[in-house]
């Protein structure tokens, strides 16, 4: 059965369950037929009344003995007709003598009426009724029962013939649903198979209706389009991560090859130049590895991220303020922060908010002010500098951008992408908007409570 196809097994489970449902009902429709039939020759039995023998009828059955001949002196019964005694004896004043059954003889003695399946002595199936109509007397009244039979044989054998028109008309139905029902799904499986082959993400399956196959379809395209974003996602990653280590490792190339000619042609630099070339190689490094670790940071996959545990995020915001005071003496970074309880990472998110401040410090002029607030889950995060150019806005979370103004100064452009990351990992929101009288204010906001849960 699980060698089969999907369309021979559903023409044949389609076949079988028509099959059972028209034997089912030529078997019901059988039995209601015969036990119709059977009511019916039990109804003109009992319809008769008893029909007892004339006194010249028995004196023949006293004279010939339990079993007179046939011939003239018997009266013609119709039903026929036999004498029961309550001894035994049996007179029969019809044509067929019916079987007596220890039954009938205690009718003849006890009285009453029954009626009951019998045979002839020639093995006739009949119906009988059997009746007292006088004290140690009964009647037999019998009918046969063979028509009966070869009404039900008949029917049985129509029933049949109708049964296997049926079920052949179920099979071809069954094969013809199963090609229209499965049609949809062998254009499914074809698409499945091309882009198993040629890894062409774009193909799509044309969905028509609402019915499960519909949605199938539509799942599939759905998920074939974030294949195709996710690899083009992964290529732009790629390509913008070469372009990026482009430059630096073009620069420490240069460098190295300078030390080296100086030691290579025996004319060593100048101490002082020597110091600010290793002093150079030695930022470039730096800037080498933090491009690598966003990159690294960017590339963990979202089932990588362990489960997040409540933190105080005004606590994690207070610790990042203090890092970006270490690391820009020119500028005064203040903080009004309102506590907040949020389900996070503590070092993603403080590492998001640093990220923040050091962009808002690279834009700051020497000597201006960030302003840090946090108030009912929300941060942000505002600078005095020259702001960011409207049509720039949507793009500042993107992976490597930069602003044409920006490209300057120093930076790898993933800072932001990592903040974006952070914070969706958290649950939350994030933005930039150009602030009233100037600058631009960054936003973070969390679902979270003002105190802890527990």
């Amino acid at each position: 059965m699980n060698r089969r196809s999907l369309r021979s097994r559903l023409t044949l489970l389609v076949t079988v369950a028509v099959a059972v449902a028209i034997a089912v009902c030529a078997g019901a429709c059988w039995l209601i037929v015969a036990d119709n039939l059977n009511r019916q020759v039990n109804r003109s039995l009992l319809a008769e009344g008893p029909k007892p023998p004339r006194r010249d009828d028995l004196a023949i059955c006293s004279a010939t003995g339990d079993n007179p001949p046939p011939g003239e002196g018997l009266r013609p019964f119709l039903p026929p007709i036999q004498l029961v005694y309550a001894d035994g004896r049996r007179c029969v004043l019809g044509r067929d003598a019916v079987v007596l059954t220890p039954a009938d003889m205690a009718i003849a003695a006890g009285g009453g009426r029954t009626v009951r399946d019998g045979v002839t002595d020639e093995g006739e199936a009949v119906r009988v009724k059997v009746e007292q109509v006088a004290p140690g007397v009964a009647v037999m009244q019998s009918r046969s029962l063979e028509e009966m039979y070869a009404t039900l044989t008949t029917l049985a054998w129509i029933l049949l013939g109708v049964s296997a028109v049926g079920v052949v008309g179920a099979a071809s139905a069954g094969l013809l649903i199963s090609r229209t029902a499965l049609r949809p799904v062998g254009r499914l499986t074809e698409a499945v198979e091309h882009i198993a082959q040629t890894e062409d993400l774009a193909t799509r399956i044309p969905v028509s209706g609402t019915d499960e196959i519909a949605r199938l379809s539509t799942s599939f395209n759905a998920m074939t389009a974030a294949l195709a974003g996710s690899r083009d996602r992964q290529r732009r990653l790629i390509a913008d991560a070469g372009h990026e280590l482009r430059t630096p490792l073009t620069s420490l190339r240069t460098n190295i090859e300078l030390l080296l000619r100086s030691e290579d042609t025996g004319r060593a630099l100048r101490p002082e130049a020597k110091r600010r070339l290793l002093a150079d190689v030695k930022a470039q490094f730096e800037e080498l590895s933090a491009l690598v670790g966003d990159l690294l940071q960017l590339s963990r996959p979202e089932e990588d991220h362990e489960p997040g545990e409540e933190i105080a995020f005004h606590e994690v915001v207070r610790a990042a303020v203090a890092r970006a005071r270490l690391r820009a003496p020119g500028v005064t970074v203040e903080e009004d922060l309102a506590a907040w309880y949020a389900t996070a990472h503590a070092a993603s998110l403080e590492r998001a908010v640093v990220n923040l401040l050091d962009n808002a410090v690279k834009f700051s002029p020497r000597g201006g002010t960030v302003e840090v607030r946090l108030r009912a889950g929300r941060l942000t995060v505002r600078d005095h500098g020259p702001g960011v150019p409207p049509e720039d806005l949507p793009y500042v979370f993107d992976r490597f951008w930069r602003s044409p103004a920006a490209r300057s100064l120093p930076g790898s452009g993933l800072g932001l992408a990592i903040v974006a990351q952070a914070v969706r990992d958290a649950g939350g929101e994030v933005g930039v908007d150009n602030a009233p009288g100037g600058g631009a204010c960054a936003w973070i906001t969390l679902p979270g409570s003002p105190a802890p849960s527990s």
